[in-house]
């Protein structure tokens, strides 16, 4: 997944206006300070980089070779479809009926 930085044409800016509890702000004032950011700063990359990790955990995950084998196996031979969901195949969806 590639992770595109704005383009100089697509540099407009918008707010975010958060409420926080007081001690919250104050946290984040200090770790920003810690590392010589501002408030604005520590919060935008701390939140992008949350952000890449939820979306990369949805996206990317590393397997062992002989699990990747298994996978793989496991994707290409699914088991033969079950009573169940025959049955749910058959039935008429609720926004159909």
């Amino acid at each position: 997944m590639a992770i595109e930085e704005p383009s100089s044409a697509a540099d407009a800016k918008a707010s975010i206006n958060l409420r926080i509890e007081r001690q919250t702000r104050q946290l984040i004032d200090d770790a920003a300070a810690v590392l010589g950011k501002t408030r604005t700063e520590f919060m935008i990359e701390s939140a992008r980089k949350v952000a890449i990790d939820v979306l990369l955990d949805q996206r990317l995950f590393a397997l062992d070779p002989q699990r990747y084998d298994a996978f793989v196996h496991a994707l290409d031979n699914p088991p033969a479809p079950g009573s169940k969901l025959r049955s749910l195949l058959r039935r008429v969806p609720a926004w159909e009926a």
